[in-house]
């Protein structure tokens, strides 16, 4: 028992350096990341392993493992990780929220005031709330975003999760015209009509 539990952590030991090797190799060999940190995350052998040098390395909090130097961690930053894998596999970001849900507040700078969330990891961030939440509340739609049939905002729209949302040129009166009908019913077209029919908000004079 105890011979299979330890080849088991040297298994986790070998997926956690194929994916901080991956992570330092440089461009070619990015695109294995995500799938190897999928792995890491599903499998949980960030959190116990068993490096080639015989130590036995346990982690609680994800971060932890993330940051620390190799070959107890990956020697990397959560901003990397998040800007590596983007917003397109919504499991993956749901797996990485899941494992990172143990920490509290956001990371402190060496003077002790929270550091800035980027935008690339804000994205991220709402990317996660939103295909936790459609997993949660809206399988089918989770499912159809997971075979590649809709994009999550896509069902986050047809789930009520989110609001539909489409940009608008204000320098081109026909372009605008042409994106609301594209965009709106009849009967809504209608009411936007009226309003602007009616002139504008004297709120905004």
């Amino acid at each position: 028992m105890a011979d299979r539990v330890t080849a088991e952590l040297r298994d986790h030991a070998l997926l956690v350096e194929s994916l901080g090797s991956a992570l330092r190799n440089g461009d070619h060999a990015l695109n294995t990341v995500p799938g190897l940190l999928k792995r890491v995350l599903t499998e949980e052998s960030w959190r116990d392993f068993i490096t080639k040098r015989g130590e036995h390395v346990t982690h609680e909090r994800f971060e932890d493992f993330v940051t620390t130097r190799p070959l107890r961690g990956l020697g990397a930053s959560m901003t990397l990780i998040v800007r590596i894998i983007g917003t397109d596999d919504p499991e993956l970001l749901r797996l990485l929220r899941e494992a990172s849900k143990g920490r509290r507040g956001r990371p402190k700078d060496e003077d002790g005031k929270s550091t800035p969330v980027s935008r690339s990891k804000a994205g991220a961030e709402e990317a996660a709330l939103t295909a936790e939440r459609l997993a949660r509340e809206a399988p089918v739609e989770y499912a159809a975003v997971l075979r590649g049939e809709r994009t999550l905002n896509a069902a986050a729209v047809r789930a009520g999760i989110r609001r539909h949302r489409v940009s608008i040129r204000l320098d081109s009166a026909e372009s605008a015209a042409e994106t609301l009908r594209k965009h709106m019913t009849h009967d809504q077209l209608m009411a936007l009509l009226k309003l602007l029919a009616d002139g504008p908000d004297p709120r905004l004079r």
